[in-house]
């Protein structure tokens, strides 16, 4: 996977006109699909028209979750997570897609800077977007929008650090409803007969519920620990969210290059359908030198791929 710093027309950031963008205060909880304010990293966005947009977010140098590395250095996952909250602010601030819409990734990818990417030596770092939208898909008569594409550079103390780019689907509530019909998932709880949850410290995550996998009889599974967890589960969710589905498999990986592999700097998954929470489904890791492929499976199917790369 290789991501240039000119794809899609983005370059480094420079000064809107008019107000500056503002870094005081988080945007509404519910505007990034969030329940709690504490989960909120973008901060303001301006639009300039012609389906670009600039955006400020702010990571916290003590994220319970992703805290920081021992040199100030951010988990890589926030990159993920502010194009997320782009991701659901943007459609429905701009474009009319309904608050109350089902957002489905369809593919998600990220690639870091190590050279350039920010050190927080303190309470956090201030994080500029620079965002272009584009295949904008529209439903009959062009009357609504239905899923669109968007593309993020990310820079810090002017320095451009990271980019950034996925696909989502906008489904009201009945169109969604049909499809969750049509999928073919099982919900039924399946026990794991001899499954051992790995530490933290193998998967480098902070605490035990922080851990969404388990080993059983030499198979990895996607099982998180706490399904309740107050970020990868802030709000309920009839499957399992993408975020999920990535850490999984950075744990995952991690899991089985023990401990070699736990800090990736770039990554892309494609979601092929729905991964439902149970029965859990298998996560399957082959490395190759610095890269990492991976498959979700479930009864036989496989619901994500994608492939991650280490320095």
């Amino acid at each position: 996977m290789v991501i240039v710093r000119e794809a899609h027309g983005l370059s480094e950031p420079s000064g809107p006109a008019g107000r500056p963008l503002s870094w005081s205060r988080t945007v509404a909880r519910e505007a990034v699909h969030r329940v709690s304010v504490a989960e909120v990293l973008l901060t303001d966005v301006r639009n300039h028209g012609d389906n670009r947009f600039e955006a400020a977010a702010q990571w916290p140098r003590s994220h319970p979750t992703f805290p920081h590395g021992g040199d100030g250095r951010h988990h890589p996952l926030m990159i993920a997570e502010t194009l997320r909250e782009l991701g659901i602010y943007i459609p429905t601030r701009y474009y009319a897609v309904p608050a109350g819409a089902h957002f489905l990734i369809r593919d998600i990818s990220y690639r870091l800077d190590p050279e350039t990417e920010p050190r927080a030596p303190y309470g956090a770092s201030d994080i500029t977007c620079r965002a272009a939208v584009t295949d904008i898909r529209t439903g009959p008569c062009g009357r609504f929008v239905t899923g669109m594409r968007l593309d993020v550079v990310l820079s810090a103390g002017g320095k451009l650090f990271a980019w950034a780019g996925g696909t989502a689907r906008f489904l009201d509530g009945t169109t969604y409803a049909e499809t969750r019909a049509a999928a073919h998932g099982h919900t039924a709880r399946r026990r794991l007969r001899a499954a051992v949850r790995p530490s933290p410290a193998q998967l480098a995550v902070p605490a035990a519920r922080d851990v969404l996998v388990v080993r059983d009889g030499g198979v990895v599974y996607l099982d998180p620990a706490d399904p309740r967890h107050p970020f990868f589960f802030d709000h309920w969710s009839d499957h399992m969210p993408g975020l999920v589905l990535l850490e999984g498999a950075r744990q995952a990986a991690a899991l089985a290059t023990g401990g070699a592999l736990t800090r990736p700097v770039a990554c892309r998954m494609k979601a092929i359908r729905f991964t439902e929470s149970y029965p859990p489904a298998v996560v399957e890791c082959t490395s190759h030198g610095r890269t990492c492929v991976f498959r979700l499976r479930q009864a036989g199917i496989c619901t994500a791929v994608g492939v991650l790369q280490y320095l």
